[in-house]
């Protein structure tokens, strides 16, 4: 076997690793050594933009494994009975820098690429049913209120607060959030959602509404607060090194893909707006109907080239998923894939990771930009439509959903057509019915630090209604145990807390 040798860039021999080239052994280094100018430029540029959300993630290949038929629903080819696709997931916190201890309390990240023969289809959701909104409009303004004070450049509860409690559609999540679910044990051992509802459209045209539930095989468990504030300070890569060795060593992570399956025509009169991303349907309402097995059983090879350089858009659908009136999905449809031209290029697409692999007769007419290096043939038309046996579009194969009904002129506003449009309903559902007496005593316990460590007595009381507009009693209980813990008069710091991650 050959020894490697070292090479610039270009590919020319290296004449020495360790030294740079100067005048004399202790002169002055030489400008036109260009390898070593190369090295420190290259060193100097290597790092792209971080996410401005869900910075600090990992991730794993895997195949998605069609189980059940649901041909009935959608025609989408990875979906067809007995079909096995390749994918990416990636998981992630959402408000932490890319340094940022993974343990935090927070929402996770669930992003999932699949290389269908169709194109690439991604799936971005979390490990939540739900979102603190339901109109995209908002969320630059709740992201910075979960980041930074610009002055001190610390996250602050106020802050927080203050955007929550006049933001009262963010119940739902934040008791979500403020539960034991916030803190998951590792990625492999929660749930994942699509979160949104989203588009089948059958082989025959037909159109349905579905949300999608990964339920992960290995159980869902959870951290205490004390162990999740323990490992931050001693592993801040806890769940990135979980699921690399967890993989490395064979045991593969799976989670089961089912869906919620609404009749087109139902969303009309359903008893709240289906299309809210601050609510769940019941599963006594829509059943879940199983779909196939995901299963991660493959670490990157390289984690800036497979993982962060990964970009997933909502935007990216294939022939029998689409959109639905959900308006946090509208505008993440643009918002993703324009922050991935920013951060990773305008050819981001084309970078391996990314790269859809369903060439056959497909050809796209994007051109040029910065490190474009697939290319068609000189001979190939650069415009459409065009005479010279160019590629052009194809209505039955794209198979385009033909959209929705909208009724009405364009406003600026919720809809609350539905009898069940309300913000705290479901929230206070999850508290009483889903968390046992166990779980409700450590939720009260989190809440108190956290709206304890509110300076602004305003903001306080806010918190305080917006927990009794969930519960009464948990209104009450939360007024009690600040009472008893002495809070925090208005402009004074507060008593408590690290601000919640999200």
């Amino acid at each position: 076997m050959t020894t490697p040798f070292t090479t610039t860039n270009a590919g020319a021999p290296v004449a020495s690793d360790a030294h740079a080239q100067t005048v004399g052994a202790d002169g002055p280094i030489v400008l036109h050594d260009h390898y070593l100018v190369e090295k420190l430029a290259q060193f100097n540029r290597e790092r792209v933009p971080e996410r401005v959300v869900h910075a600090k993630g990992g991730g794993a290949f895997g195949t998605f494994t069609v189980t059940g038929d649901v041909s009935a629903y959608t025609r989408a080819a990875l979906f067809q009975p007995g079909t096995s696709t390749d994918m990416l997931a990636r998981f992630s916190s959402v408000a932490g820098e890319h340094g940022s201890p993974d343990t935090w309390r927070d929402p996770r990240g669930f992003a999932l690429k699949f290389y269908t023969s169709e194109g690439n289809y991604d799936l971005v959701g979390n490990n939540t049913p739900v979102f603190f909104l339901r109109d995209g409009i908002k969320f630059p303004d709740f992201i910075r209120s979960q980041k930074r004070l610009p002055g001190s450049n610390l996250r602050d509860n106020d802050m927080q607060w203050d955007f929550w409690s006049l933001s009262p559609e963010s119940a739902h999540q934040v008791t979500w959030l403020m539960g034991d679910r916030g803190l998951p044990r590792s990625w492999r051992e929660m749930n994942g959602y699509g979160s949104h509802t989203y588009q089948w459209i059958n082989a025959a045209g037909e159109r349905f509404w579905v949300k999608y539930h990964f339920i992960a095989e290995q159980g869902v468990h959870t951290m205490s607060a004390d162990e999740a504030a323990q490992l931050a300070g001693s592993d801040a890569d806890h769940h990135v090194r979980d699921l690399h060795e967890h993989i490395e060593a064979g045991d593969h992570p799976r989670w089961k893909l089912s869906v919620q399956v609404m009749p087109y025509e139902d969303a009309k009169t359903y008893r709240f707006n289906p299309f809210d991303l601050t609510k769940v349907w019941p599963h006594a309402d829509h059943p879940l109907v199983e779909v196939g097995m995901m299963e991660l059983n493959r670490n990157p090879e390289n984690y800036f080239a497979q993982i962060e350089q990964a970009t997933f858009a909502p935007s990216n659908f294939v022939p029998g998923i689409a959109a639905s009136p959900d308006k946090m999905l509208l505008a993440r449809i643009f918002s993703y894939a324009d922050a991935h031209r920013y951060r990773v290029g305008t050819n981001h697409a084309q970078l391996p990771v990314n790269a859809p692999r369903a060439a056959e007769g497909g050809h796209s007419y994007a051109k040029d930009g910065a490190m474009r290096f697939a290319h068609a043939d000189a001979s190939t038309p650069v415009y459409a439509p065009n005479s010279r046996g160019g590629a052009h579009a194809d209505p039955a194969r794209a198979a385009e959903s033909p959209g929705w009904e909208a009724d009405g002129e364009l406003t600026r506003s919720a809809a609350t057509l539905h009898p069940e449009d309300d913000d705290f309903g479901q929230a206070g559902t999850l508290y009483r019915e889903v968390f046992d007496d166990a779980a409700r005593a450590r939720f009260l316990e989190t809440i108190t630090g956290h709206v304890g460590a509110v300076r602004d007595a305003g903001i306080r009381e806010r918190a305080i209604g917006y927990w009794t507009q969930v519960d009464a009693d948990l209104g009450a209980s939360l007024r009690a145990a600040l009472a008893r813990t002495a809070p925090a008069e208005n402009g004074e710091p507060g008593t408590a807390s690290e601000p919640v991650q999200v």
